[in-house]
């Protein structure tokens, strides 16, 4: 691995910026930013906006035109060496005449993962990663999850009082939090693969579970809103059913009559064997197959707490408002009792900050990414 310089660390950071551009359209696909940069000039710029659209590399060589010929690409993913859903980067960059390419991580795509620098090398092009790395895999968290555990990323928000809970005991909660808590949860769903939840919370709230904050560029993109119904009793006049976009269920029923109703508001519905459709991990397995690269559950304290007891999250977005319920509340989640302090589950703080009256916490389980 080459040692690279100031300006190296500046033109990655610029493509790394327009990488975030594609954060709430790209998927399933990774962000990916292209800067090309030629005699110390930024000749091309480019970003993934959309799978199935051009990749970051092309669309900065399409900027750059003629002037791609003995430049350095910057490039904050490997250049992928595979035909999916577009030609192989790493021969556009190689016919474009480019002189180096710098990228910040390996694809983890078994597809690629180190083919592309390969191919770029083999054609006589100088490539070398890990120029900003950490930043990179960082903005494509669910990508390299689903890649490299089989399973995507998993985020569990929550909005609670500084007392821990979640609703009264009537399950009353609208609206705990306040309102900017409530766009930046708009800003959660849009970036998330899936946003996931229970059939209790859908027959309790009755939530949309929409993205609908029109300043966020989804550019056609829908997060697929799941439901964990193992019974299949949701109800089919529900309000998730109501608005545009895809909807699956996950259930270990096979009752004929409750699955035309529901497939007959548009619902798809998988139904995996009664015990299955009760594992998260078989959840989560069937999500990664589908090309789900980050889960954004939304859910009760039950099912959150499942989550957490079975160390399947990832990251858990705490909204805190500054009142209290009172200890006869909803708890922030069920967790099974514990015998021994040692056992529990311990988190460490990634980002604290203030968001409008409310304080969001957003923490990451110890032994995770080094935590």
């Amino acid at each position: 691995m080459s040692a690279f310089s100031a300006d190296d660390h500046r033109h990655m950071g610029r493509a790394l910026v327009l990488a975030a551009e594609g954060l709430y359209s790209a998927d399933p696909n990774p962000r990916v930013g292209c800067v090309l940069v030629r005699d110390g000039t930024v000749v091309g710029e480019g970003f993934h906006a959309r799978a199935g659209e051009p990749h970051a590399e092309v669309n900065a060589l399409a900027a750059a035109g003629g002037r791609a010929r003995g430049a350095t690409a910057y490039v904050t993913l490997e250049p992928c060496s595979h035909h999916g859903r577009t030609p192989p980067c790493a021969d556009a960059l190689i016919t474009a005449g480019v002189a180096r390419v710098i990228y910040a991580s390996a694809d983890p795509n078994p597809k690629v993962d180190g083919g592309g620098a390969a191919r770029l090398r083999a054609a006589g092009v100088n490539a070398d990663g890990g120029c900003l790395e950490g930043a990179a895999v960082a903005l494509n968290a669910g990508f390299f999850s689903r890649m490299r555990r089989g399973r995507p990323l998993v985020r569990v928000k929550l909005g609670a009082s500084l007392d821990g809970r979640t609703a009264l005991a009537d399950g009353t909660s609208r609206w705990l939090t306040g309102e900017a808590a409530r766009a930046d949860v708009q800003r959660l769903r849009a970036r998330s693969s899936a946003i996931l939840t229970g059939a209790a919370t859908v027959r309790r709230d009755d939530p949309r579970l929409t993205v609908r904050d029109p300043a966020i560029e989804l550019r056609g993109r829908i997060p697929l809103r799941v439901v964990l119904d193992p019974d299949l009793g949701l109800p089919p006049a529900a309000r998730i059913f109501r608005e545009p976009g895809p909807v699956l269920l996950i259930t270990g029923s096979e009752d004929a009559a409750r699955r035309a109703a529901l497939v007959a508001r548009g619902a798809e519905i998988l139904c995996l064997p009664g015990a299955t459709a009760r594992d998260l991990g078989a959840v989560l397995t069937e999500l990664a197959r589908r090309e789900i690269n980050e889960v954004l559950v939304e859910a009760g304290a039950r099912l959150a707490g499942a989550f957490v007891a079975a160390r399947l999250v990832d990251e858990l977005v705490l909204y805190l408002a500054p009142h209290m319920l009172g200890h006869d509340a909803v708890p922030l989640a069920m967790l099974p009792m514990l015998a021994d302090l040692g056992d529990r589950w311990q988190f460490r703080y990634a980002d604290v900050r203030q968001v409008g009256e409310d304080l969001r916490l957003t923490v990451i389980p110890r032994g995770l990414e080094g935590g």
